[in-house]
């Protein structure tokens, strides 16, 4: 049986997702929590945080942590709070993150840049030192970072946006490199374009958009939550154990165009 259906798989592992109130942060929670895992779900929504809590049933459990990824402080509560909660942390996706309206770079305002770099990237980056930190005490761990399809290749309009997400996978790859030989594994997981509440509300707004979308994924779709959830479930877990550095597209065929 795969692990990530193995509902003992992540028995006995415990670990933090941010961005756990809806989406894909919603979806991994339950998918971590289906394989045994015990997990902090953690998000600046409380109410949505809670609903995942509450949805999320399996062999493991789930209890809800404010958290803002872009304070600094914030941060090393929440992994501190997990440490004391569990008494150790064996994983962590940090997937908090917020989108960009777009526009072309010449007209990208200040306050556009700081804000999207400041939860995308500088987010991740505290999330991980936090972590690992604790991951060193530990004796090992894994951590996953959510990237993005547009990791790892360009999209006009989206200057903050891409330049956050290639550095996700920059960072993924250093903080790899740094501590492959302490039992910790870093990767980045890069989804395509995702049905998420927040899609739904844009695809609203504009009725254009989702056949835009759809058509530039070859497999005909969007994806879903839990497709990138699965894909997170099996890089925390002894399955993926020879794989380290590596941002896993998850895009529908997008990418390779």
């Amino acid at each position: 049986m795969s692990a990530v259906f193995d509902p003992r798989a992540l028995a006995g592992r415990a670990g933090i997702v941010t961005g756990a109130a809806s989406g894909i942060g919603r979806a991994t929670v339950q998918a971590l929590v289906a394989a045994g895992a015990d997990v902090l779900a953690a998000d600046l929504d409380a109410a949505g945080g809670e609903e995942t809590v509450k949805l999320a049933a399996g062999t493991g459990s789930s209890s809800f942590a404010p958290v803002d990824v872009a304070e600094e402080s914030c941060v090393d509560a929440l992994v501190a709070t997990a440490v004391e909660r569990f008494g150790k942390l064996d994983f962590a996706h940090n997937n908090a993150g917020v989108v960009f309206a777009g526009s072309p770079l010449h007209e990208v305002t200040n306050e556009d840049w700081e804000r999207l770099v400041a939860v995308d990237l500088t987010g991740v980056f505290y999330c991980m030192r936090a972590e690992i930190g604790a991951m060193l005490e530990s004796g090992g761990g894994s951590v996953v970072n959510t990237a993005s399809g547009v990791g790892v290749v360009g999209l006009p309009g989206q200057g903050p946006y891409v330049a956050a997400k290639h550095g996700v996978i920059g960072l993924t790859r250093v903080a790899a490199l740094d501590y492959a030989a302490k039992g910790i594994r870093v990767n980045a997981v890069c989804p395509g374009s995702i049905e998420t509440p927040l899609f739904d509300e844009a695809a609203a707004a504009d009725p254009g958009l989702r056949p835009l979308i759809e058509a530039g994924h070859p497999i005909g779709r969007l994806g879903r939550s839990p497709e990138i959830a699965d894909a997170v479930v099996w890089l925390v877990s002894d399955a993926s154990s020879f794989v380290t550095g590596q941002p896993i597209v998850v895009d529908g065929g997008y990418t390779a165009q």
